[in-house]
């Protein structure tokens, strides 16, 4: 048994050293039958100390090969999955953010407890994840907007999944859904993450510690959705010393509302049509406002803004003149992006 299995067992924390060690022996495929599956197993987010997570992150993160190619100005949007079930908010607002100027790269999987994910979506609107750096800089380039692939992962992780099976990797979601914002590289100016509950933030706030290449924002809510919520209370935690960000509807002159609101639809073939009435404001009020909410902390994050309530009017219209929406389908047809929505508001 392998040194990180057997303190995962007794309870012990697992260094950097110690879980390189286990990738090396996964990757020459040394490791005792059943072990990865087992060790997948024993990564209980509930019991498993923080420092042995960011441990495994660093370890992955430290065994990346090749040259990595930076994008400067670019913020990363992706949430940790799980908690509250709703619409693929940070996808559209993506959409809006990237209208408005801001430089967004998107990653994000498949669905592990949700409907649809931000991949499941992509694919239904017959959007490709980019295969390479090279490939994300040109959709970048050319739309504002790129998809990045699984290319930006580990590879560990894909050899990871081969060696577990025939056990999903889906079993294994909640882990990997925490710690997956945390593992591609992707250097960039920023990266926002939603957290599925406040509980998740000292974990978080360690692996966030991790990422060397982006400052990485981590926003959290009352309600227990892995986005901002224009109805609740939210906080943005900017770290490096920051103070937190608290956005309230009273701050923010947004609706009342309830997660009704926010519910992804449940048949397969209205997924599009439902995005595309999304980003064209067409979903209810306060559908719209939290899109807009999202979109202007990507937009501020980018420093495009620096006001939320004008950052969130020039989302509204955008999403409501039709500027997203043609962004939208520039980038089905992989056309040329339309003109940006208008300059970036701006202010004290």
């Amino acid at each position: 048994m392998h040194d990180a299995s057997a303190a995962l067992r007794a309870g012990r924390p697992v260094d950097t050293a110690t879980w390189s060690s286990f990738w090396d022996e996964l990757s020459a495929d040394t490791l005792e039958p059943g072990e990865p599956a087992a060790l997948m197993a024993a990564l209980d987010l509930d019991v498993v100390a923080p420092r042995t997570l960011t441990s495994l992150v660093r370890s992955l993160r430290a065994r990346r090969t090749g040259p990595v190619r930076p994008f400067p100005g670019a913020v990363n949007v992706v949430g940790t999955g799980g908690g509250a079930s709703t619409f693929n908010v940070s996808t559209a607002a993506a959409f809006v953010a990237a209208a408005l100027g801001a430089r967004i790269v998107k990653t994000g999987s498949r669905a592990h407890a949700s409907t649809y994910g931000s991949v499941d979506l992509l694919d239904r609107l017959g959007i490709p994840l980019t295969k390479s750096y090279e490939g994300t800089a040109a959709s970048l380039d050319r739309h504002g907007i790129a998809f990045a692939g699984y290319f930006v992962y580990p590879v560990e992780l894909t050899v990871l999944a081969r060696r577990v099976m025939p056990v999903p990797m889906r079993t294994y979601g909640r882990v990997l859904n925490v710690l997956g914002p945390f593992l591609p590289a992707l250097p960039g100016t920023r990266q926002l993450t939603g957290l599925s509950s406040p509980a998740l933030l000292p974990l978080a706030r360690s692996l966030a510690a991790a990422v060397e290449d982006r400052d990485v924002w981590l926003c959290t809510n009352d309600i227990g959705a892995d986005e901002l919520v224009g109805f609740a209370h939210n906080r943005v935690h900017r770290g490096a010393g920051a103070p937190d960000l608290q956005l309230n509807r009273r701050g923010l002159g947004t609706a009342d509302g309830t997660l009704a609101d926010l519910a992804p639809v449940s048949e397969p073939d209205r997924v599009v049509e439902h995005f595309l009435d999304v980003v064209s404001g067409r979903a209810g009020e306060v559908a719209t406002e939290t899109v807009a909410l999202n979109a202007a902390a990507l937009t501020i994050a980018a420093e495009r803004e620096t006001r939320w309530r004008p950052a969130m009017a020039s989302a509204v219209e955008a999403m409501r003149d039709g500027a997203v929406r043609g962004l939208v389908e520039a980038v089905r047809a992989g056309a040329p992006a339309p003109a940006l929505a208008g300059e970036a508001v701006s202010g004290d």
